[in-house]
């Protein structure tokens, strides 16, 4: 299965490791209908988040653009019908409705969300097999709906509907109701009154019931593997993918709380899947531009906050990732599902994938390669080129805690050469700038890959 490199990630190894040019952007390769390698854990990636993760792209958008604007052409094949991902599963569960998609990954149905962009994306990058689990429901909160295990009770002083100013408590973890007026003297220990509907009966929910149940529903994919992924027998959560916050916009004490919950959420979902080393990436709401304010600009910049990139979370350093979704929008908004157009949900879900990727592969920041399976990763200068061995040796630079060296790769009719014409081992220059993947056999290493950068 041809597996391809992306820019992104290889460009922040190359930074690293103070080498110049840059790298030659990939295109998503056309599914080839060849199977995974089943001896590898089935690399598990959930996402979560409210209606835009749900997904209302409709599919006949998306049909116009891919047959008319000819985008995302790896969504279809030479005969025009969808493409199937024999390497990647869609498990899709629903509060309250349970199961709702359990095949190979494939445009079905009448609206998609983000998993396309995204499922495409980590198919095509790594070489285990893939599942994506989506399990999320539209109109819920972080604040209140999604609020995660631990999150505390807190005060917070606002007006009532006649303009009084008055203290109300704000529910911690199954608490209910959202909030309620505190008593002076117990402050945050105020007791929650009874929370009932107009039938007189107790309301069933609490803070933090999605969180639970979209939990639930998802470990119960993991419970039973082999049902949801045929043939598999071990699993690794390898990351979560999360987009929400409109909701969290119409309440403003959720959305000055909205980065707090946020990072309680990352670090519940990573212990709750037993899962420390997963990847997190999170995508932005598409109306907000930054540099906005009121609640919106308040969720943006938590989002925003949190990637590691930032430096506000130094535990999230190479770990979690924000994609700000604004240039995608096409001019859409979140609360609008962006007027239903596919093109922002394949374009949200390709960076998110792309993002996730980068995370997979930041390491080779540090290290200068990267062990994947049976894959790794060098980086470095073409030292040697031998056509009639069909070797090439590339001399990889030092970096911090690890002496410069040597390799030589074997090269074979499979090997991929990416940024020469017809494939051509010849056509590498000494001094040129490549990225190789490689698989150790034997005497040398058989490179899978060579990536060639652009002056």
């Amino acid at each position: 299965m041809s597996k391809k490199m992306l820019c992104g990630a290889l460009c922040l190894a190359v930074l690293a490791m103070g080498l110049s040019g840059a790298w030659a952007a990939e295109t998503i390769a056309q599914p080839d209908g060849k199977l995974p390698d089943m001896t590898k854990p089935v690399q598990v990636f959930i996402l979560m988040g409210q209606s835009n993760m749900v997904g209302l792209g409709r599919v006949a958008v998306l049909e116009n653009a891919v047959k008319n604007k000819k985008k995302y052409p790896y969504l279809v094949d030479a005969d025009g019908k969808w493409t199937v991902r024999p390497d990647v599963r869609f498990v899709r569960f629903m509060q309250g409705r349970g199961l709702l998609n359990n095949d190979w990954l494939a445009i079905k149905g009448g609206t998609i969300g983000p998993e396309f962009g995204i499922g495409h994306v980590l198919g095509d990058a790594l070489d285990a097999p893939v599942m994506v689990l989506k399990s999320c429901i539209g109109n819920r909160s972080l604040g209140w709906d999604l609020l995660p295990p631990g999150s505390e009770r807190f005060t917070v002083v606002k007006k009532d509907r006649a303009g009084a100013e008055k203290t109300y408590v704000y529910a911690g973890y199954k608490d209910k109701p959202a909030f309620w007026e505190a008593d002076p003297a117990k402050g945050k220990a105020t007791a929650s009154p009874p929370w009932l509907g107009r039938d007189g009966k107790a309301i069933d929910w609490y803070a933090g019931k999605n969180y639970d149940d979209d939990t639930a529903d998802a470990k119960k994919a993991l419970a039973d593997l082999g049902k949801y992924y045929p043939g598999a027998t071990k699993y690794e959560v390898a990351g979560f993918f999360f987009w929400q916050g409109e909701k969290d916009l119409g309440d403003p004490v959720h959305a000055e709380n909205y980065e707090k919950n946020l990072v309680r959420f990352i670090k519940s979902l990573r212990k709750d899947f037993n899962a420390p080393n997963a990847k997190f990436v999170m995508g932005t709401l598409g109306e907000a531009a930054k540099g906005i304010g009121g609640n919106e600009g308040l969720i943006l910049n938590a989002h925003l906050a949190v990637d590691g990139a930032s430096g506000k979370h130094p535990e999230f350093k190479g770990n979690v990732a924000t994609v700000y979704t604004h240039p995608m929008a096409q001019g859409g908004s979140g609360n609008g599902h962006y007027g239903g157009n596919a093109e922002v949900y394949m374009d949200v879900g390709e960076a998110m994938g792309r993002a996730m990727v980068e995370l997979l592969l930041n390491s080779a920041a540090q290290t200068g390669e990267r062990q994947k399976g049976a894959i790794s990763e060098v980086f470095g200068q073409v030292e040697k080129v031998d056509t009639t061995a069909s070797t090439v040796t590339v001399s990889i630079p030092s970096i911090p805690g690890k002496e410069g060296r040597s390799m030589t790769f074997e090269v074979n009719t499979d090997t991929k050469i990416h940024g020469v014409e017809n494939n051509k081992l010849s056509e590498l220059r000494k001094g040129a700038q490549v990225a190789v993947r490689y698989k150790d056999a034997g005497a040398n290493a058989v490179a899978v890959s060579i990536h060639l950068a652009v002056e």
